[in-house]
């Protein structure tokens, strides 16, 4: 038993706060992601105008 609650704490604390971090980054990930779609999709456009213009 105390061997389990031992273990429980080496490795416990470290994956709660693993999935914690996991959590609020991932809607950071998703903004960013968002952000990069975006920036693609002006440069295209910057390019786009250089030819034709």
């Amino acid at each position: 038993m105390e061997n389990l609650l031992q273990q429980i704490s080496n490795y416990g604390f470290p994956m709660v706060i693993s999935i914690y971090l996991l959590v609020r980054i991932e809607s950071k990930l998703e903004g960013l992601s968002n952000s990069i779609i975006q920036l693609a999709k002006v440069i295209e456009g910057l390019k786009e105008v250089r030819a034709n213009g």
